[in-house]
């Protein structure tokens, strides 16, 4: 009897069912639980930061809450705005280095990747792919790595840097340690670990417009060319528009890796000279590690997350686009 062509019976099929049950719960369930923490994570952050909480207090019955650790409402937002204590003086003072570091480096890094990548794009493939690996390979590099090279190289005495303004005659400047020091308003100190993080990030976003760029048709660049078109013009009347969306998401990347910069500046210049380059993620990290005022953190770790929420959201509103190619 033929049987090639019989239907499994309902105990087959139920079986088979409670197996994909199985497997389907067996990738779900750690994954739930994984989100779970962080959401845990992300309410308990949200909640400190209406507390005067400090884990070195004995708080309420509930997550040490209340007691010790009162409930202050809005106050540290108040205190942010209005405050003249040491503290929200620092955070005003870390907002501004940070929207300065942010505003500074989002250009600076166009315009050394977008015009890279396009002449890199228009070399033959195997230099281009040579000159791809060197110029990404600061991206694999340590930031740390990457802060203690750019050190010794500010180094006021043994650095090389200094030791060409001194052969060309100029006065050698303290690169990270000075604190008058200033070039079209922003302290030199902020200037150097601004070039230092360029050179780390830069190779990213290249390969990224690499990429891009590579999928413009070449025929809409010649037609442009054909019809008295400079390349200058190609360029910004073709190809800018045609890469638009990869475009915004550099833009977004970049502003969200410019906002959360934290450990170059650390080794670099842990804030100084005179708070010069204290950003807001070093004054988090101090408020809630190293004085264990975690619901002072908690509020500027919210102010930090709207501003940039706030940013890329309008981002998003100048450069999308309506339209594929």
């Amino acid at each position: 009897m033929n049987t090639r062509h019989q239907k499994p019976d309902k105990r087959s099929r139920g079986g088979l069912a409670i197996a994909k049950s199985r497997f389907v719960a067996s990738i779900l369930v750690p994954l739930l639980l994984y989100q779970s923490v962080g959401i845990f994570i992300l309410a308990w952050a949200f909640a400190l930061m209406f507390f005067d909480y400090s884990p070195g207090r004995l708080g309420g019955p509930i997550l040490g809450l209340g007691g010790s650790n009162p409930f202050v409402g809005l106050r540290h937002f108040v205190e942010m705005v209005t405050g003249t204590g040491a503290s929200a003086v620092l955070f005003r003072t870390s907002l501004k280095n940070t929207l300065i570091f942010a505003f500074l480096v989002l250009p600076l890094n166009l315009l050394i990747t977008l015009p890279l990548a396009y002449l890199l794009e228009a070399i033959g493939e195997r230099l281009k792919v040579i000159y791809r690996t060197i110029y990404f390979l600061p991206v694999l590099t340590s930031s740390v790595g990457v802060a203690l090279i750019w050190m010794s190289m500010y180094d006021p005495q043994a650095g090389w840097i200094n030791a060409i303004l001194r052969a060309v005659g100029v006065r050698p400047v303290a690169w990270l340690s000075d604190p008058r020091a200033g070039f079209l308003g922003v302290p030199v100190a902020m200037w150097a670990v601004i070039i230092a993080y360029l050179w780390q990030d830069y190779g990213y976003n290249m390969v990224i417009f690499i990429a891009a760029l590579q999928n413009v048709p070449h025929e809409l660049r010649e037609a442009a060319l054909i019809d008295g078109a400079t390349p200058f013009q190609a360029f910004l009347r073709v190809v800018l528009p045609l890469i638009q969306p990869t475009f915004l998401f550099v833009c977004v990347m970049t502003m969200l890796s410019s906002f959360q910069v934290f450990d170059i500046i650390q080794v670099m210049t842990n804030g100084g000279p005179g708070y010069k380059t204290q950003v807001l993620m070093l004054d988090i990290y101090r408020n809630a590690f190293r004085y264990q005022n975690m619901g002072w953190a908690a509020a500027e770790s919210f102010i930090l997350v709207l501003l940039v929420m706030g940013i890329t959201l309008l981002q998003m509103r100048i450069l999308r686009t309506r339209w594929e190619y």
